[in-house]
């Protein structure tokens, strides 16, 4: 819930958590059964087209998946949020949807599934409909700590007939209505029963909702090939019993409730399962970084290749109008606005690329926009308009359109600086298809380990799905086998927000959408790279912290 404060207005919000089952899907698999994923969309007033926020795993073999994800939103009660539901049959490896099979949809708001608490639906969208998904939700706790545990079996039960045991453990987590949903599931060791697990991490409101005393079920499977798993036992536990550690008072009995209920049985348990990790880590929010001084450096990049159009031409992405700014100065002032609040000198190195210079007409791809030999520093937003503005005189729009270049010049700067006092946010603002989309991919997956991020605002009406697939939100980016570290870009098309007849209106929402994933990603780099935040800086000069030196290329 949102903080109360006497005397001021605030939409009635929270955050929710959702999990996802299905039950009878069709299968599609000829020697086995269908290997299903759900894929998450949202549309909402301010996003019109349906726009993907999740992913699932992928579960094997099996028609009945309880999928460990969870999908993590706003809910907005004064806001109508639609939601769908598609599941695939995962084929190959590729993330194209389009070479899976689809096993069909549902379509609901997420106000629905509030009020109803668990909602099943239907799939559709097949010639015959086959199967139904089931969707629940849980308010999340504020509490954003994680805790890292691991766990090993001694002496499970031997469910194999030609071998011993593929043990993996399942962690399921109580629901308000008494319902356990699972929330992490283990790898699977072969042939062992005496297994240990590798330790994993998990936040503190996934396993228990915040409540340390609240009930966790954890489920020993055998592993089957025909995604029928044999359950070898369970016990019941709270983060608070595990919270004393390794030790005698952690060490539980795994019992089979058929086995336990034989009347007459000498049966006693199935084996045990022992704690070796207990770690409670605290989390730390983006403000914590920001009051601790954490500066914010925002490098703005700006396309000038021909695609534009002609400046001197009203319908030209770049035309100047006296009185109308075009989508450039749009995007510049809407995003600027914000991040200068967080800049301690509000001075913005402006870069342009894909134009032709003056005196000799060389093509730049990374060239002052203030058109200052030595100095990319433009005072504040205002100033970076102007300089754009007198730019767009002086030089001749060209091409191609390289963000390579733009990309490896910030990433020096973010390279010398990975001690958590600075984060580099890269503004690029563009008109077109990039044309060195191998060497952009490089550069941004060497970059996903550095504290940096971009932006990326497309303007105009050109083919944009380029773009999506550097905005690795559901799939990783990666080229010829190496991943991305982190997701690091977020792209947003400008054309969204033109029906909106308020500029004003127009740039609010554009901000909001492209500064949304800054926060979370400035807080997974310093929490990966272990640094906490320092204490609340407290000053009253503007200038205490400038910007690291530019070093001119």
């Amino acid at each position: 819930m949102a903080r109360f404060v006497p005397g001021s207005a605030s939409q009635p919000s929270s955050e929710v958590e959702l999990t996802i089952s299905c039950r009878n899907l069709l299968d599609t698999d000829v020697f086995s059964k269908s290997d299903p994923m759900c894929v998450t969309y949202l549309k909402t007033y301010e996003i019109p087209d349906w726009l993907e926020i999740s992913r699932t795993e992928m579960i094997s073999n099996t028609l009945n998946p309880d999928f460990v994800k969870k999908v993590q939103l706003s809910y907005k009660f004064e806001e109508q949020q639609l939601l769908k539901f598609a599941v695939y049959d995962v084929d190959t490896a590729s993330p194209s949807l389009q070479e899976q099979d689809f096993l069909g949809f549902c379509e609901c708001t997420l106000g629905q599934i509030v009020s109803a608490g668990k909602l099943t639906m239907p799939l559709q969208g097949m010639t015959y409909n086959k199967g139904e998904l089931i969707v629940s939700v849980e308010e999340l706790a504020a509490c954003r700590d994680e805790v890292t545990l691991q766990f090993c079996g001694r002496g499970l039960d031997r469910k194999d007939w030609f071998g011993q045991s593929d043990p993996f453990l399942e962690f399921y987590k109580v629901g308000e209505d008494g319902d356990y949903k699972l929330v992490h599931r283990t790898e699977v060791i072969k042939w062992t029963l005496n297994p240990t697990w590798k330790p994993f991490t998990l936040p503190i409101r996934t396993l228990c909702n915040g409540d340390m005393h609240r009930s966790i079920k954890v489920m020993c499977h055998d592993w089957n090939r025909s995604g029928n798993h044999s359950l070898i036992g369970e016990f019941y536990v709270t983060l608070q019993e595990l919270s004393v550690g390794p030790g005698d008072d952690t060490v539980y009995l795994l019992v089979h409730p058929s086995k336990k209920q034989r009347k007459g049985s000498a049966y006693k348990h199935s084996g045990q399962i022992r704690l070796l990790r207990y770690e409670y880590k605290k989390v730390y929010s983006f403000l914590d970084y920001i009051m601790g001084g954490t500066q914010l450096n925002c490098t703005i990049a700006i396309d000038f290749t021909a695609s534009n159009g002609d400046p001197q031409a009203p319908n030209s992405l770049h035309y100047i109008h006296s009185h109308i700014p075009n989508q450039y100065e749009q995007a510049l002032t809407a995003v600027g606005e914000i991040i200068q609040d967080y800049d301690s000198d509000k001075l913005f190195p402006v870069l342009g690329f894909g134009a032709r210079l003056p005196p000799d007409g060389r093509v730049s791809h990374e060239f002052f926009v203030n058109m200052h030999p030595d100095n990319p520093y433009c005072n504040g937003i205002a100033g970076v308009v102007e300089a754009y503005r007198n730019c767009i005189r002086q030089i001749q729009l060209y091409g191609p359109t390289n963000f390579s270049p733009i990309i490896n010049h910030v990433a020096k700067f973010a390279q010398a600086y990975q001690d958590g006092s600075q984060y580099f946010i890269l503004l690029i603002i563009t008109d077109g298809v990039i044309t060195d989309m191998v060497q952009t991919k490089q550069a941004i997956i060497r970059a996903s380990s550095l504290p940096m991020s971009i932006i990326i605002v497309g303007v105009g009406n050109a083919d944009f799905e380029a773009m999506n697939e550097l905005d690795a939100d559901t799939v990783p980016l990666s080229h010829n086998g190496v991943q991305a570290v982190r997701d690091i870009v977020q792209f947003v098309p400008f054309r969204n927000f033109q029906r909106l007849n308020d500029v004003n209106q127009a740039k609010a929402y554009l901000a909001k959408e492209v500064l949304m994933e800054i926060p979370d990603q400035i807080v997974w780099y310093m929490k990966n790279q272990n640094i906490t935040p320092k204490q609340p800086v407290v000053s009253n000069n503007i200038g205490d912290a400038p910007p690291p030196p530019y070093i001119p290329t």
